[in-house]
């Protein structure tokens, strides 16, 4: 009678430990899925379970990117910041379903590593006699404009670390301009900017990066 009462304990801990076995061996695979990591990298339906991992798009951006890194304690770091990162964009995807957040070159990076390499302008001081712009009516304006959706913007463009911003400000100005005149879309050369500006000596350091 009493093998009878520890039979049925020692079938139900039995299955217990198969479990326990089977989910740390499906987590060491990485096979875990992040419901954020999967709805920021969308359009994997009927994938594999570890085709949804963040080990999965962190080697799709390496290779995209054509990411390397120095040590295997340098790739372990900005791993973390990639999940980091994917969280973050499907947070965002939350708060504003019309725009698209997802996997960038820049998804390796931290907030502040990102600011320092790309955001560098510093605050121009301006002459005592200047002053404000007027402030233009905004009465009888559509909700929503978009220039897009007209035509007239050229696709994003990245200046990457070269302290150019004047550069693209004024071509995409000129673009603009010109689609309004002719109703054609040309993009033009930052570059070709950059290379013939010599009156900008202060700017130096910053055009380093550029050539």
């Amino acid at each position: 009678m009493e093998y009878r009462n520890v039979f049925p304990i020692f079938v139900i801990f039995s299955f217990f430990i198969v479990g326990v076995i089977c989910t740390e061996t499906f987590s060491a695979e990485g096979f875990e899925v992040d419901p954020l990591i999967e709805q920021v990298t969308d359009g994997h339906e009927g994938a594999e379970p570890q085709l949804l991992t963040a080990e999965h798009h962190f080697s799709l951006f390496k290779k995209r990117f054509k990411k390397s890194y120095g040590s295997q304690k340098e790739h372990d770091y900005r791993f973390k910041i990639f999940q980091v990162n994917l969280r973050r964009a499907a947070r965002h995807q939350n708060l504003d379903p019309s725009a698209t957040h997802g996997v960038t070159q820049f998804s390796d990076l931290t907030p502040g590593e990102f600011r320092k390499a790309y955001l560098g302008l510093r605050r121009l001081r301006l002459p005592k006699d200047a002053t404000e712009a007027p402030i233009l009516p905004t009465d009888n304006l559509p909700q929503d404009f978009d220039w897009r959706e007209k035509g007239a913007v050229t696709p994003v463009k990245n200046q990457g670390s070269c302290g150019s911003c004047w550069s693209f400000s004024t071509t995409g100005a000129l673009e603009g301009a010109n689609f309004l005149a002719t109703g054609k879309l040309v993009s033009l050369s930052e570059q070709q900017l950059v290379d013939c500006d010599h009156e900008v000596p202060f700017l130096l350091p910053f055009f380093l990066p550029c050539f």
